[in-house]
């Protein structure tokens, strides 16, 4: 029978009559919790990514389904893979039930629709060489739901991230990832742990396949967007450190080539 724990009553009542100090130490309580629920789905995440590398390198693409606070979270963790990374924004998509709209205000009904996820992914032309992860706190959101069967009918990787044991999404999914992080704080608010653990799985998931794509060096973002003096400074700082050149020298370098790996192979090239 399926159970919903993230729906369960929180393990800390009469919140109103406390201290800032004392809810904020409860709320410390609850997180520490999350790290040891992801710690547990490991082997799945594993599983996961060690399936996207390869199509990612034929051409394939992550796309993250959700509604609301998981929605969100997966367009975040989608647009900082760019000037993270260095990858275009094609890569890795975030796609939110109710659009543009949904990332600042909730969207009545957006999530309740079934067909609509998958007709947004077939906007996107996608293949079977594309990855669907569904991300939903409750692991019952039809919009994920219809988007993963669909997906998975039709070839592709389909995952789940869900908060919930043996959900509805996770059925749906090839490779189910599930982090029970039990009751929330405020009672039904998956904004909180359940958030949390989703936000870790997804920095898990790019993060690694990043990685696996080359697009670190050693624990350097070698492919980072040059976009502010921040970023210019820390690839600067990069060469230095690589090639044993003056920050200068390390500086117009960086600036010529638009990356660190791309001037440190150019370096390398005219040298030989």
């Amino acid at each position: 029978m399926f159970v919903k724990i993230t729906e369960q009553t929180s393990l800390h009542d009469n919140l109103d009559q406390k201290s800032v100090a004392e809810l904020l130490t409860e709320m410390n309580e609850e997180d520490k919790k999350v790290a040891f629920a992801v710690e547990k789905a490991i082997p799945q995440i594993t599983k996961l990514v060690e399936r996207i590398v390869p199509r990612v390198m034929q051409g394939g693409r992550i796309f993250y389904m959700g509604a609301g606070t998981s929605g969100r979270l997966g367009v975040l963790d989608a647009s900082e893979i760019p000037p993270t990374f260095g990858m275009p924004p094609t890569v890795v998509i975030g796609l939110i039930a109710g659009g543009e709209t949904a990332l600042r205000n909730p969207v009545e009904n957006a999530e309740d629709n079934q067909n609509k996820g998958w007709q947004e992914l077939l906007d996107h032309k996608v293949t079977s060489l594309d990855t669907i992860i569904g991300i939903a706190a409750s692991g019952t959101t039809p919009y994920v739901i219809g988007a993963l069967r669909n997906a998975r009918e039709h070839g592709m990787l389909t995952a789940s991230i869900s908060c919930n044991p043996d959900s509805p999404v996770a059925q749906e999914a090839e490779i189910p990832i599930e982090a029970i992080v039990g009751p929330e704080f405020v009672t039904g608010s998956t904004r909180l742990k359940s958030g949390t653990a989703q936000k870790l799985i997804c920095n898990m998931i790019t993060t690694t396949t990043m990685i696996k794509l080359g697009r670190v060096k050693g624990n350097k973002m070698v492919n980072m967007q040059l976009s502010n003096k921040k970023l210019v400074d820390r690839g600067t700082r990069m060469i230095v450190e690589e090639l044993g050149l003056d920050y200068g020298t390390a500086q117009h370098l960086l600036l010529l080539h638009g990356s660190v790996k791309k001037a440190v192979d150019a370096y390398r090239a005219e040298k030989d």
